[in-house]
């Protein structure tokens, strides 16, 4: 639960919609400087502008993840459509299958809005639950598992209401021990997880995900509060300003080392992280699979590249 000042609200200028914290390698490895800037990324697991966000959020890990300690909290944009009638129901559907296609079209993340069709899920509440359960192992295996889950629902197109999907995704996250997570899914402790969550969305003042919210190792001063997607250069402006002394970047991974890491990468996540065009990216990719080394999905929106590394987790 949150102890600090609320956040005050950061206006910023034109909008761009284009995880998680603890699954970079070592050489990445958060909170290993004593000026550390604490990040709260507000998600909910079905939002198309979430998981816009991740290319973003990756950057941030590679270039600033040792002065960042991240924290993923759990948001629910959605009134459950068990509580609406028939026809706002469909409604409802219609709308949420078009902002997915919208938004596969113009991030270039994979995000196919006939899964509203094919797949008709009721609220977040049970991934949600499915995450917080996760976490109870540690946050890097929450993070992993957030990870897998929106995988499944953006790339892959499953019902991730359903409680057999959100366990073949947990059977995918290295590390993670699955008769645990099975029983944890209907835990108390998830369940004061999930509250907690709650209290600290209430105590910032969160109105709707995607959101950031930021604060500097100075107890004292009041976070910075990002509602909405935005470009990269946003965030990092504010995490520069909020540290109290210079921060030097990281130097990017390579990127078959990124890719191993991930096992599962869009081109527009290539695109960001690297600092290149879609074209430049998918270019890059196509090299590594002459080497055989990745894979190419493609989707409806984008490519989706899989390790064939023994190392990808």
């Amino acid at each position: 639960m949150m102890t600090k000042d609320p956040a005050r609200t950061f206006v910023c200028g034109e909008q761009e919609t284009s995880c998680c914290p603890e699954d970079m390698p070592s050489v990445y490895e958060a909170a290993s400087i004593q000026s550390t800037i604490e990040v709260y990324i507000f998600i909910d697991p079905l939002c198309p502008e979430c998981w816009a966000m991740e290319p973003i959020i990756k950057k941030l890990k590679m270039e600033y993840g040792k002065y960042l300690s991240m924290n993923i909290i759990m948001a629910n944009n959605l009134q459950s459509s068990q509580q609406q009638g028939q026809q706002k129901c469909r409604n409802l559907v219609k709308e949420l299958a078009q902002s997915y296609n919208e938004t596969g079209c113009r991030t270039g993340m994979p995000c196919d809005g006939n899964v509203w069709y094919e797949n008709i899920m009721t609220t977040p509440e049970s991934a949600i639950t499915a995450v917080k359960a996760a976490e109870l192992q540690g946050r890097g295996i929450g993070a992993k598992y957030l990870r897998r889950v929106r995988e499944a629902l953006f790339m892959h197109k499953e019902n991730i209401a359903d409680e057999e999907v959100l366990i073949a995704c947990a059977s995918r996250v290295q590390g993670l021990d699955l008769n645990e997570f099975k029983e944890d899914m209907h835990s108390s402790a998830t369940k004061k997880a999930i509250a907690d969550d709650k209290c600290t969305i209430q105590e910032m003042d969160i109105d709707t995900a995607p959101a950031f919210v930021l604060f500097s190792s100075d107890v004292e001063e009041p976070g910075v509060k990002i509602e909405g997607g935005y470009k990269y250069e946003v965030y990092e402006n504010q995490i520069l300003q909020l540290a109290d002394t210079p921060l030097e970047k990281c130097p990017p991974q390579p990127l078959e080392s990124f890719t191993s890491f991930y096992s599962l990468v869009a081109t527009k996540e290539i695109a960001v992280v690297y600092d290149m065009t879609l074209e430049e990216a998918h270019k890059e990719m196509k090299k590594l699979q002459l080497q055989q080394l990745v894979e190419e999905i493609p989707t409806k929106h984008g490519s989706i590249w899989r390790s064939l590394s023994d190392t990808a987790t």
